[in-house]
């Protein structure tokens, strides 16, 4: 009898690895003759390269780049010499957790440094690069990022300008005479958990930029800036930029990634499911347990467990979620797709012990589960 564990972590309380660990010893006190496969999930969040690392079973390397206001800094990125894989997330160089609330100034930041995180992957020799990119605190449109790669941004005088969001209304013409010799040769998949058009109401500016620390003037800059440069990019790159979904993601990182690097923007759940050749890897199985720190409405976008459930549901596999807690009522679970949910918070005390002993009451959990349905 085959059981998969798909677990997401319970932020700061339980890893996936964690969850794991404990659901089994729970599931094998009952029955021993279990099969359980573990397979940890992420969608793309915080954590993420602990739980791709665990597939890829790479070397972390540092990198001097520069952060979003052209410092120097030390940033790294995974990379996985057997497969020739590496998993970069552009918030490490270029990220709201390198600066203070009071640096916030998306309108001079820069996704240079991503940029230089992608050229040192490209030359130790990555045939495919998955690019995380959430947590920006720029603007940009990608186009600090493309300058590391070669591409040339020119003004009404040819001149270079300097890649920021504040001069991207400058921007007559792209140069791509001098890009990097390898960059057409890799494969790039984008982790990409948003919609946005690239401006607009639900653009880039509109919904993020104001905690990037722009203020209304700022935001009034570049929108403008968003939509002159999406002139140039159509003439350039011959595409409607405005019509691709999630182009406005990470202050325009998103269409970035699509033609500078003709990536793929997709879900994070989805890349680390392709990653661990996941519906591959739960044939068989009669249960599929997965579980995350709170089951609620959000949980339908996007989420780890939004995508372990289409892909039981394409196998006929029933699903049962042990939870940190859980805001839906039966209806709603059954409406999931979700055959069995128990949580945390029905067992602990209050919500300390619920996240101090998450690990414990999970073996208990799995226990139950295991009494009643194995």
């Amino acid at each position: 009898m085959k059981i998969v564990l798909a677990p997401d972590k319970f932020k700061n309380s339980v890893s996936g690895f964690a969850f794991c660990k404990a659901v089994e010893a729970g599931l094998k006190e009952i029955r021993p003759d279990l099969k359980v496969v573990s397979l940890p999930l992420a969608d793309g969040g915080d954590g993420t390269i602990d739980i791709i690392n665990f597939y890829l079973k790479g070397e972390f390397v540092s990198v001097q780049v520069h952060n979003p206001f052209f410092e120097r800094i030390s940033a790294s990125y995974l990379f996985a010499e057997k497969s020739k894989t590496a998993f970069i997330e552009m918030a490490e160089a270029s990220g709201l957790k390198l600066l203070k609330l009071e640096e916030l100034d998306c309108k001079n930041a820069t996704t240079l440094g991503a940029g230089e995180l992608i050229v040192d992957a490209l030359n130790q020799g990555a045939e495919q690069i998955i690019l995380g990119i959430g947590g920006s605190a720029t603007n940009d449109c990608g186009i600090g990022m493309a300058s590391a790669l070669g591409y040339r941004f020119l003004d009404e005088n040819d001149k270079e300008v300097k890649p920021i969001g504040a001069n991207l209304s400058k921007i007559k013409r792209i140069d791509a005479s001098y890009i990097h010799a390898k960059l057409k040769s890799v494969k790039f998949q984008i982790a990409c958990d948003v919609e946005n058009l690239l401006y607009g109401k639900n653009g880039a500016v509109q919904v993020y930029a104001k905690q990037k620390g722009a203020n209304k003037k700022d935001r009034v800059l570049l929108e403008q800036g968003l939509q002159d440069f999406s002139k140039v990019l159509e003439n350039h790159f011959n595409m409607d930029v405005q019509s691709v979904k999630g182009g406005g993601a990470a202050g325009g990182m998103g269409i970035a990634s699509k033609v500078f690097l003709n990536g793929i923007l997709e879900p994070g759940i989805t890349l680390v499911k392709d990653l661990v050749d996941f519906d591959h890897q739960i044939q068989g199985a009669i249960w599929l347990i997965t579980g995350e720190g709170k089951l609620d409405v959000q949980t339908l976008s996007g989420k780890t467990i939004r995508g372990v459930l289409d892909s039981a549901k394409a196998k006929k596999i029933k699903v049962a979620a042990l939870c940190g807690a859980i805001d839906l009522n039966e209806n709603k679970l059954r409406d999931f797709g979700i055959d069995y949910a128990d949580s945390v918070l029905n067992y602990s005390e209050n919500l300390n012990d619920a996240m101090e002993n998450g690990k414990a009451y999970l073996v208990e959990m799995a226990r139950i589960f295991a009494k009643k349905h194995l």
